[in-house]
């Protein structure tokens, strides 16, 4: 099966790339939408056709009071809301906010991600001796000097990173190489990690980057570029042909199959090697748009 061809039901091989992939960031760029409106969009997509690609909603801790006033008429239909929150820069407030909230909340709503920006050594040592056991976190580290330094801890401290894979402008979008080392250097220390921001689409492309009628236009990654790359990565394929599947343009290029994913028909991830990525690769992917990536998959024929 190409990207274009037709489909009742998703592959086996789509859902296992997919499911729960999505988290929804609403809050933020470009999107930026209200608490009212992204809890609304939300508590839609839980009982939507496309909810097994749906993860968690992505919010500030500092806005979780806000949250509750939004969200507090959804609570009881369906299963507990699944937040994924953005830490403030006291940790230990931090946890104890979310240690509060989730004894209030409990069977309602649960803050079971944090999202963390650690810079230092320190930053994620402290941290991770704050963590609750039913928390787990996700470092957004830099590629400066230190960069293997910081995933060797995360490592040796079985915790999980996160990349900022695009933005508003031209210059948030890392090359693809960048993104390359990231995740090589992941995958070689069993570290799995989420991205966040600019995976809109499935395809790498050239769009506008935000939703103003005057937007620039820039170079996007692909969802699903980085998602393969992160299988033939822990593959132990060569960074150049990593390079050239990030910047694959053609959906022709991919091809689901029942038994797996093929990338120009000459190299194929099985059922096998996809739940790995997924579970110990790429987690997921926050997203300011859900019905945008539906939206395109569904015009590839994916869903």
């Amino acid at each position: 099966m190409t990207a274009h061809s037709e489909a009742s039901a998703p592959k086996q091989s789509v859902r296992s790339l997919l499911s729960g992939i999505i988290d929804y960031a609403g809050l933020f760029p470009p999107s930026m939408v209200s608490m009212q409106q992204a809890v609304s969009n939300y508590a839609a997509y839980r009982k939507g056709e496309h909810r097994w690609l749906l993860g968690g909603f992505v919010l500030p801790v500092a806005r979780l009071s806000e949250f509750v006033e939004a969200a507090e008429d959804h609570f009881l239909d369906g299963d507990p809301w699944r937040l994924s929150v953005l830490a403030g820069e006291d940790i230990a407030a931090t946890i104890k906010e979310i240690k509060l909230f989730n004894s209030t909340y409990s069977g309602k709503a649960i803050c079971d991600s944090l999202e963390v920006k650690a810079t230092t050594i320190s930053k994620i040592e402290n941290t991770v001796a704050a963590l609750p056991e039913d928390l787990t976190a996700y470092f957004e580290i830099a590629m400066g000097e230190n960069f293997v330094d910081l995933v060797t801890l995360l490592s040796a401290k079985k915790q999980r990173a996160k990349i900022r894979t695009g933005g508003v402008t031209r210059e948030d979008f890392p090359p693809s190489r960048e993104i390359i080392r990231f995740v090589r250097s992941c995958m070689a220390a069993n570290v799995p990690f989420k991205a966040t921001a600019g995976l809109h689409h499935p395809i790498h492309c050239f769009r506008p980057l935000t939703y103003a009628p005057d937007a620039p236009r820039g170079t996007m990654h692909g969802f699903l570029n980085v998602l393969l790359m992160t299988g033939f990565a822990r593959e132990s394929y060569r960074v150049s042909l990593l390079e050239e599947l990030m910047e694959e343009e053609f959906d022709e290029a991919f091809a689901f199959r029942d038994n797996g994913v093929a990338w120009r028909n000459e190299h194929f991830l099985t059922a096998g090697h996809v739940e790995r990525l997924r579970s110990k690769g790429m987690i997921s992917f926050g997203s300011c748009s859900f019905t945008e990536p539906v939206e395109d998959l569904q015009g590839l024929g994916l869903l």
